[in-house]
C-alpha cells in the first residue's frame, strides 16, 4: 500500500469490514458481485469454458473472497502472490477460480452470468436488481464495492469517498444504489473509468457506518467536531475582530473630529448634550459606547450616545466643507 495518511485511512477502514462476515448467502453473493465487479476478469471461451480471477492488494480482502467464495461453493479458489511491478513494496493477490463449472455457478449465481437467446454466455454490466432487493444485499453490495474499488480520503485533509466504476453504465446503476439510502452520490469520468463520490462528511460517515467501517467513522466524526469546532472559534474569533477593528476606527475617527471642533470651533458652541459626550469621547478614547453611556448622567443606551456622536461628526464635516463659521 502506499505509506500516504488518506491510504492508511482507506487501509484501515477496509480491514476493520474484512473482520466481519455476512450470515445470510443472500448478502454474501451481493458482496461477492460487487468484488468481481470492481475487481474481477472474467475469460469467455466457447459456451462452457469459464474462468475467473480477482485481484487486489490487501492481504485481509484477498482473505475475504475466499472465504466468500469457500462458504459459497465449498469450493476453494487458487491463491496467486505476485509482486507488483508498479508499486515494488506491494504484492498482489489474485483469486482463480479455473475449474469452468465453479466459475460459471458463480458468475450466474452472482447475476454477472446468462445465456442470451442463441445460448452463448454474456456478461452484465450494471447490478442486477435480484441481488439488492433486501436492505441487508444492498449494504452488503456496497461494502463490496467499497473493498473491491473504494477509497475514502483522510478527513484531517478533506472530506471524499469514491468507488471506481470500469464502464458508465454500472458507474450508473452503482450511483443509484448508493442514493437508495439518502446520499448526494455523483458520478464522473476519470482516465477511462467512472467514480461515484461524496463529499459531504455526514454522507461519508452515513456510508461507512451501511458497510461497517463503525471505527473509521467514529475517527472521522471525531475529526469533522474538531473541525466544526475550530471553525466555529475561528468565525467567531474574526468576527469579534472585525467588530473591535470597526469600534477602534470609529473612535479614531470621532476623537479627531472633536479635536478639530474643540481647536476651530470651541467647545461653547456646543450644546449642553453634545459637549457631554465630546469630553467623555476625548477622556476616554478607547471606551465603547455603552461604556460611554454608563458614565453620562443621566445614563444614556448606545444609540443615543452613537447619535450625539454622529451628530459631532456632521459638525465637524460640515465646518470643513464650508470653512467658515459654523452656526449650531
Amino acid at each position: 500500500m502506499k505509506s500516504t495518511a488518506s491510504t492508511s485511512f482507506s487501509f484501515k477502514a477496509k480491514n476493520e469490514i474484512c473482520r466481519a462476515t455476512p450470515k445470510r448467502n443472500c448478502c454474501r453473493l451481493a458482496e461477492l458481485a460487487a468484488l468481481i465487479h470492481t475487481s474481477g476478469t472474467i475469460r469467455l471461451a466457447g459456451k462452457e469454458r469459464v474462468s475467473l480471477k480477482i485481484s487486489t492488494e490487501n492481504a485481509f480482502i484477498a482473505r475475504r473472497i475466499f472465504t466468500l467464495i469457500k462458504s459459497l461453493t465449498g469450493e476453494s479458489p487458487e491463491i496467486l502472490v505476485r509482486r507488483n511491478r508498479r508499486f515494488r513494496k506491494n504484492n498482489n493477490y489474485v483469486l482463480l477460480i479455473a475449474k469452468p463449472d465453479v466459475a460459471k455457478k458463480i458468475l450466474e449465481d452472482t447475476c454477472i452470468l446468462f445465456q442470451d437467446a442463441e445460448g452463448n454466455m454474456r456478461s452484465q454490466s450494471d447490478i442486477d436488481k435480484r441481488l439488492v432487493r433486501r436492505p441487508c444485499c444492498r449494504k452488503s453490495y456496497l461494502r463490496g464495492a467499497f473493498l473491491g474499488g473504494g477509497s475514502v480520503s483522510d478527513p484531517r485533509k478533506a472530506y471524499h469517498l469514491e468507488l471506481i466504476a470500469h464502464s458508465e453504465k454500472y458507474g450508473e446503476s452503482l450511483c443509484r444504489l448508493v442514493r437508495e439510502f439518502g446520499l448526494h452520490a455523483k458520478l464522473i469520468e476519470r482516465k477511462n473509468n467512472y467514480v461515484v463520490y461524496l463529499k459531504e462528511g455526514e454522507h461519508i460517515v452515513t456510508l461507512l457506518s451501511l458497510i461497517g467501517a463503525h471505527t473509521a467513522l467514529l475517527n472521522l466524526e471525531n475529526i469533522r467536531i474538531y473541525k466544526d469546532m475550530r471553525n466555529h472559534i475561528n468565525r467567531i474569533v474574526n468576527c469579534e475582530t472585525a467588530n473591535l477593528s470597526k469600534t477602534i476606527n470609529a473612535s479614531v475617527r470621532q476623537v479627531e473630529n472633536i479635536e478639530y471642533i474643540r481647536d476651530r470651533i470651541g467647545f461653547s458652541c456646543l450644546p449642553p448634550n453634545l459637549r457631554e459626550v465630546a469630553e467623555l469621547r476625548l477622556s476616554f478614547p478607547d471606551a465603547s459606547l455603552r461604556e460611554l453611556g454608563e458614565r453620562m448622567i443621566p445614563r444614556m443606551g448606545k444609540s443615543g450616545v452613537n447619535h450625539r456622536l454622529r451628530k459631532l461628526d456632521q459638525i465637524a464635516e460640515d465646518h470643513r466643507g464650508t470653512r467658515g463659521c459654523h452656526e449650531i
